[in-house]
């Protein structure tokens, strides 16, 4: 919001400097997000009006004007396409110093010319003319520019947040500098218009709780071509409103002065009566700015006997819009229901208006802001006001909210005596009682905000001065948290990710419908009832897509070696209600290792990202089972469990996804659950052998369907403790078809002596009998 800052002094009296000013805003909670000047620094700048104007001989567009600045008239040469014989017009004398040149006494093609008449783009300042700014006709001659137009003002920027909606007028600003500075609050409160006619329109709110006051009243032979005042105009303009004519000025003017809306209705187009009621379904209504809206039930409407002629608290109707012709007028003020108006904005429109109804609007002051709209309209187009038609139900009531001086104490952290908040609560002219140190305290109709204590101890840090609360370090006893052993963080996770080469990402949760079925096999995914974007309209149940994307992302980046991760929650239909689990994703392109002179480049493959999953779960062992999955090639895809549960799946993106998104070649995802990511087994002593191992190489010929897997966990269970590792698979000569032979290195040690030749060879025997029963392998010699 914009204001004048002359506009404010005119309201309250305070010697503030504009940067103490503005402190002094933005330290209260109202922000002051810029200042600007409304016009450069420039001098001896007056006005005057041009006695004559003739043509300069030598130059077809130059004119030798006779200028009366207050003085000897004066001859200035002048090209400006608008000069004319009786304009009033700035004039910048000898010596005047503007913001791009300073004015001195020249020759013009030969012809003498003291000083300059001026655009407003010469001052500074914003005009629509193309040429001279043209000043009205009244405008006292020799005047100083500065103080007629009143250009030594500035323009405070207001950021102010949903909850001070006191402050969306020039009133409420000056309320709350008052209260901070305790300068005196210069407003006089606008008295009531005598009626001077009987005339009257028939008003009946149907909905009492949407629109709980309702006040309107007929105003005769308005003139609809009366200009508006020069400083109200200036006043609309530098708070951002161009002024349009006065009837529609006016209600501007008020709502910047109050913060209370206005609207005022042609009364030759109203039929019947005002009703206030919500609209009809398919009712439709053509606004102000020149768009047709169709309503719904919730949409609340200012309707006569043809029906809607506004939308409440929004817009005005087209067809009930005042002109110059407009003659009569039926003036309305109100205080309509902030939900309801918030739940009106299924119209996707908003207005200065519905801004501040939708925040709340003080209704103690509804009459007033009426009463100030008929004077002026009264002053400026010579309206003859009717009586005022008060429809009444009831308003929001203001309960007392009890306020502890021990309750500030704990928050603000500072002891205030009562005296102290008696003031601060004078000054913001709440009533009040105090009893046994609690203050019972009732809000103005102005602060919609106050409703709870805290509410309240926030008023008095305001008032009291943040910069006046000492910054005390806080102090606190410090207590160990419990650490399980049992349980690693997701912090040391993301380190060890990390230390494998992988950078984390981080996406949304929202995602697009076709991720779910092509990298989910998900037809049915949670939809959002209120995506914030079409192709975010399904809550995620997998990280994959979010990694897919990201490495397309990175591509288009001209990165050749991804790795990433991600951390998140993916959700889940549970029966009728929704679930969610905590998930860990990877994925691995491009080169195994960076690019170097000492190893051969090489593509990533499901090994090196199966090395990382259980680089991840060391010490704990993992199973990896060929297992399909929607996202990954049917061949190379697996699931990873651990203790026999499955916690994860791993595998090669499919073929059709990799081409669907334009990849050049395939990645390697897994994705695991987090739970089963964070526990870890706790260390267990056992006895290091001080005897030496004894090895022997162990070749089987089995069934290609084999798993070595399988064949492995047999041998350990023949041999437990001891350890087993494959060194070679061999296919070929020598080999029968569909056979392979495969090597096995089997390291034998107890603790407790020295194995002898002749029981490893026993041991060995007992398990070359296992495998050859279990698997029908046979020795290869």
């Amino acid at each position: 919001m914009k204001i004048s800052e002359n506009w404010l002094r005119e309201i309250v009296a305070t010697d503030l400097s504009v940067d103490e000013l503005s402190h002094q805003l933005t330290m209260s909670g109202i922000e002051v997000e810029s200042v600007e000047k409304v016009a450069p620094h420039f001098e001896k700048v007056v006005v005057a009006k041009v006695l004559s104007v003739e043509k300069q001989p030598d130059a077809d567009r130059l004119n030798v004007c006779r200028v009366d600045a207050g003085g000897e008239p004066l001859q200035i040469v002048c090209g400006a396409p608008n000069v004319h014989a009786g304009a009033v017009v700035p004039c910048a004398m000898i010596g005047a110093v503007l913001p791009d040149i300073t004015i001195k006494k020249a020759k013009v093609r030969g012809i003498e010319s003291s000083g300059m008449l001026c655009s407003g783009k010469e001052l500074g300042i914003e005009s629509d003319v193309d040429g001279l700014l043209l000043l009205p006709e009244d405008a006292p001659i020799g005047q100083s520019i500065r103080e007629y137009l009143d250009l030594d003002d500035t323009i405070f920027e207001l950021k102010l947040t949903p909850n001070r909606a006191d402050c969306l007028g020039a009133l409420g600003v000056g309320r709350e500098i008052s209260a901070m500075t305790g300068a005196n609050l210069d407003f006089s409160q606008a008295p009531q218009v005598e009626a001077k006619c009987e005339n009257t329109f028939p008003v009946e709110v149907i909905e009492k709780s949407a629109c709980p006051l309702y006040l309107g009243r007929v105003i005769r032979g308005v003139n609809g071509k009366a200009s508006s005042p020069q400083w109200m105009k200036r006043r609309l303009e530098r708070s951002g409103i161009r002024p349009k004519n006065l009837l529609v000025d006016v209600t501007n003017y008020v709502l910047l002065e109050y913060g209370q809306p206005l609207h005022a209705f042609d009364l030759a187009k109203l039929s019947g009566g005002i009703r206030i009621r919500f609209a009809g379904e398919g009712e439709k209504i053509e606004l102000l700015n020149g768009e047709t809206r169709e309503l719904g039930s919730k949409n609340l409407v200012i309707a006569d006997e043809s029906g809607p002629v506004a939308l409440a608290g929004i817009m005005g109707g087209l067809n009930s819009a005042v002109s110059e012709e407009t003659g009569e007028i039926f003036l309305e003020a109100a205080f309509f229901d902030p939900v309801v108006m918030a739940k009106g904005r299924m119209v996707n429109l908003s207005s200065d208006s519905s801004y501040r109804f939708e925040r709340g609007v003080d209704f103690g002051k509804t009459r007033e802001a009426l009463e100030r709209a008929t004077a002026l309209l009264q002053e400026h187009a010579n309206g003859i006001p009717g009586p005022v038609v008060e429809a009444k139900a009831q308003l929001p009531s203001r309960d007392a909210i009890s306020l502890r001086l021990s309750r500030i104490a704990r928050i603000i952290g500072l002891e205030i005596d009562s005296g102290a908040v008696s003031s601060i609560l004078d000054r913001l002219s709440f009533q009040y009682s105090l009893q046994d140190e609690t203050f019972s305290v009732i809000p103005p109709s102005h602060r919609f905000d106050l409703k709870i204590e805290e509410d309240l101890v926030e008023e008095v840090a305001r008032l009291y001065g943040y910069d006046n609360i000492p910054a005390v370090t806080p102090q606190a006893g410090m207590n160990m948290l419990p650490s399980r052993e049992a349980r690693r963080s997701l912090s040391e996770v993301r380190k060890l990710a990390t230390a494998r080469g992988y950078t984390e990402a981080i996406s949304y949760a929202f995602v697009d419908t076709s991720w779910e079925a092509d990298f989910c096999g998900n037809p049915d995914p949670i939809l959002l009832k209120n995506p914030i974007a079409s192709q975010m309209s399904a809550m995620r149940s997998s990280l994959v897509g979010g990694l897919i994307d990201c490495l397309s992302y990175n591509l288009n980046r001209k990165q050749s070696r991804i790795r990433v991760f991600e951390t998140g929650s993916c959700f889940f239909r549970d029966g009728h209600t929704y679930g969610q689990k905590d998930m860990l994703a990877g994925l691995a392109y491009g080169a195994a290792l960076p690019e170097q002179w000492g190893i051969e480049t090489r593509s990533v493959d499901f090994f090196d990202v199966k090395s990382d999953v259980e680089a991840l779960f060391s010490p704990s062992p993992l199973r990896f089972d060929a297992a399909p999955h929607p996202a990954f090639h049917p061949g190379r895809s697996a699931s990873i469990s651990l203790a026999g549960r499955e916690i994860g799946v791993i595998g090669e993106l499919h073929p059709k996804w990799v081409q669907k998104y334009d990849l050049p070649k395939a990645p390697v995802l897994f994705e695991i659950e987090q739970d089963a990511l964070l526990l870890r087994a706790i260390p267990a002593f056992s006895e290091v052998s001080r005897f030496p191992a004894v090895r022997r190489d162990l070749a089987i010929i089995v069934d290609e369907k084999i798993e070595v897997r399988d064949i492995i966990d047999c041998c350990r269970e023949s041999l437990p403790g001891q350890q087993i590792d494959l060194f070679d698979v061999y296919r070929g000569k020598g080999i029968d078809p569909g056979k392979k032979s495969l090597a096995f290195r089997i390291t034998m040690q107890d603790t407790q002596k020295t194995l002898q030749d002749v029981e490893v060879d026993a041991t060995m025997a007992q398990l070359v009998d296992m495998l050859e029963k279990r698997f029908d392998s046979k020795l290869r010699v």
